[in-house]
């Protein structure tokens, strides 16, 4: 059995306590941040705070350089009159990041009963206690996450206590990602975040994260005019030809994370329980829209929402299996729900390179078992 690389969704390996707060921003400069899906002039620092400008229009959001897992954060906000934007963590990559990850909403209106859009919100699933914002003010917001415990305070007053766990929407959330700013256009400042890591609580196996990674493989069932090439570039792994890429572990129970992106009408899967030739379960790359079972399909037996994917752009997949149940989610919706698997052995899971000259890439393959 290989060495597995393990961590746990917030700390670096050997972490056991939580560290001590760490400024996020330096009063001065967007050090430490970058716009993602805007212009430059977006976000900028005035006055020791950080404001959006009108250019800060969706999708554009102010991300931080680091990912977190478990942290506790805290921020000022200042509401002036119409006031829209968000808090992110846990946000991706690529996809929606408030549907991929968390998003707690800065909004401006006192409601007096509490909506799941409402300032304070888990947008757009979970609506807070209390809504608690101060017009014309400097508002204050604290957020720990400990999974699956998720606290939320506005104003010093707690706005949530939720069980991620226990939701239906937030269970399957990233649970580690990126912290972001989002403004919409409208005149947010934000100034004094800081954060804190807390200890890890969800045991992630590095699949591929860089060329060494690939130890944890074996090419299998290649194609003898048209055999498969898995390589590895840099943290990115791309397949090509005709066979499969596949675990030297077995696994039953898993969530599988990663993120891909194909040529137009690629052709590819991921297989899972799988003991080689047909005995083993596929979840198909096809993003042909009106194809028999396009990605996100469990082929043979259940057919996808089609997502809205583009050729040659990453999304997020994840795949949960558990006992007679799996579910696929892509860019954070929930594209495929089955609960009739009959194959409940152990199996490898398998990148399957299906159309010689139709390339897929694949980065950031984790998985943990349930």
């Amino acid at each position: 059995m290989i060495s597995r690389r393990l961590f746990l969704g917030s700390l670096p390996a050997g972490a056991l306590a939580a560290t001590e707060w760490t400024p996020l921003f330096d009063g001065a400069s967007l050090d430490g941040w970058t716009v993602q899906q805007g212009p430059e002039s977006a976000f900028y620092v005035a006055n020791g705070e950080i404001h959006g400008s009108p250019s800060s229009g969706y999708p554009a959001w102010l991300r931080s350089a680091r990912k977190y897992g478990n942290f506790e954060a805290e921020f000022d906000f200042f509401v002036k009159g119409w006031t829209d934007g968000g808090f992110y963590f846990h946000a991706p990559d690529h996809g929606l990041k408030s549907a991929c990850g968390f998003k707690v909403s800065l909004f401006h209106q006192v409601d007096k009963e509490p909506k799941p859009n409402s300032m304070g919100s888990i947008y757009p699933v979970a609506a807070p206690k209390l809504v608690n914002v101060k017009n014309n003010d400097w508002n204050s917001i604290r957020v720990r996450m400990q999974w699956p415990r998720l606290e939320v305070w506005s104003n010093g007053e707690q706005i949530h206590d939720v069980d991620a766990d226990a939701h239906p929407e937030l269970k399957f959330r990233l649970r580690r990602g990126y912290l972001g700013l989002e403004t919409l256009s409208y005149p947010i400042r934000f100034r004094n975040l800081k954060i804190r890591e807390l200890p890890g609580t969800t045991a992630w196996e590095v699949l591929y994260e860089q060329p060494s990674d690939l130890a944890k493989w074996n090419i299998t069932e290649p194609h003898k005019t048209y055999p498969p090439r898995f390589d590895a570039l840099g943290p990115v792994l791309r397949g090509d030809g005709l066979g499969n890429l596949t675990t030297k572990e077995s696994y039953r129970d898993f969530a599988l994370e990663m993120y891909i992106r194909g040529v137009l009408h690629h052709n590819g899967g991921v297989l899972f329980r799988s003991k080689g030739g047909r005995d083993r379960y596929e979840i198909q790359l096809h993003d042909v829209e009106e194809a028999h079972f396009p990605t996100g399909s469990l082929y043979f037996f259940a057919r996808s929402k089609y997502p809205r994917i583009e050729s040659e752009q990453w999304f997020l997949f994840q795949l949960f299996v558990k006992d007679r149940w799996c579910m696929v989610r892509i860019n954070g919706e929930n594209v495929m729900e089955y609960s009739k698997l009959e194959n409940l052995d152990p199996g490898f899971i398998e990148l399957q390179a299906h159309q010689n000259g139709r390339w897929m890439e694949y980065k950031q393959i984790r998985v943990r078992r349930l």
